[in-house]
């Protein structure tokens, strides 16, 4: 077995996470793998080309998007943890909100909970991950993903969004959770106007205070979109470098659509520093 999640942090952060998303609408097309094969494939070549984590997910959590079923989450995400722990001992993250799929996807090879709602959703989520003694993301998220972005306004984005993740630590810990194995996540694009995304980006070092970790995921959101005039197929180079900007200001983890562009960008970085 390889090294911790809370270990490669410390010896080797920023660390890529590689998204695949299990689903017909993620709001990037080509992240959508909707059959084991394809999902398996660009798990084999993310491995390849330097991924630390992968992040697999059944549901959108896109802008508009509605709350799928446990039985269809479970369905598009568990034959693929499984694909992929069979090749790879590769550090595996399950997006979810829901207790019942992080079960089924830890006894199908899964390592980490990644939770958008931040354990706000299913009280028995936090119970299993300390029981299971999993690290858990933390995500800041104002709504749902069906409402978020109905008209979001913060007088200090930065100030808002590092409250309500203290609380989400309290809540983690409440529920035997080890302080080891929090990581939070400020929820770039999850009910947010493109200046607070730009502010919470440079509000990283502020965010760190926390003395957690901290996950970025930016990767081809709409603010890019909004500054580029681009669409999400055509952002990679607005994402490298708000990436780039985020592990120069400390980012522990880079959640990414591009895992070979986004391994050589910060292996430049890391030489030229």
């Amino acid at each position: 077995m390889g090294k911790t999640l809370a270990e490669l942090i410390r010896e080797e952060a920023p660390l890529v996470m590689g998204i695949i998303n299990c689903t017909p609408d993620s709001f990037y097309e080509g992240s959508r793998k909707q059959v084991v094969e394809d999902a398996l494939a660009a798990a084999r070549m993310m491995i390849r080309e330097g991924a630390h984590i992968l992040d697999i997910g059944g549901e959108s959590s896109r802008p508009g998007s509605a709350y799928v079923s446990a039985e269809e989450e479970l369905r598009r995400v568990v034959p693929v943890i499984k694909a992929i722990r069979s090749e790879s001992d590769i550090l595996i993250s399950i997006d979810t909100r829901k207790a019942v799929v992080a079960r089924a996807a830890v006894t199908a090879g899964a390592d980490i909970v990644n939770d958008i709602s931040a354990l706000a959703d299913d009280p028995e989520l936090g119970a299993f991950a300390a029981e299971q003694k999993l690290p858990v993301i933390l995500m800041h998220m104002k709504g749902t993903p069906e409402t978020m972005q109905n008209d979001p306004f913060y007088e200090d984005a930065v100030a808002a969004v590092k409250k309500s993740l203290s609380e989400a630590v309290e809540r983690a810990l409440s529920a035997g959770i080890d302080r080891e194995n929090i990581i939070l996540d400020p929820g770039i694009g999850f009910g947010k106007r493109p200046e607070d995304n730009l502010d919470l980006i440079k509000g990283i070092q502020e965010l760190k205070k926390s003395g957690f970790p901290l996950l970025i995921g930016l990767s081809r959101k709409r603010f890019i979109g909004h500054i580029t005039g681009r669409d999400a197929a055509d952002r990679m180079a607005g994402t490298l470098s708000a990436n780039l900007f985020s592990a120069m200001e400390g980012a522990d983890i880079l959640r990414v659509h591009d895992v070979p562009e986004t391994v050589d960008a910060l292996k430049m970085l890391k030489a030229l520093l």
